[in-house]
């Protein structure tokens, strides 16, 4: 099964893991209540890597494919 997304919002998707990341390691700074600087810290930690990683596959897969003709 396979699920399609809009272009636009697939393209961002990387960007946004890794500002979810940002925003997620900043509040673990700030939150003093309970475990959530811990989770805050951890969940940023992985959104950041999950999104440079999106992020170089992406690269890889059109740098390896070679380039469609254009369109006139």
């Amino acid at each position: 099964m396979r699920i399609w997304i809009s272009k636009p919002f697939y393209e961002i998707l990387p960007y946004l893991y890794a500002a979810s990341g940002l925003v997620l390691l900043t509040a673990s700074l700030y939150l003093d209540f309970w475990y959530w600087p811990t989770i805050c810290l951890v969940l940023g930690i992985a959104c950041l890597i999950y999104g440079l990683f999106v992020f170089l596959k992406r690269r890889d897969f059109r740098h390896d494919r070679p380039a469609l003709p254009k369109e006139d």
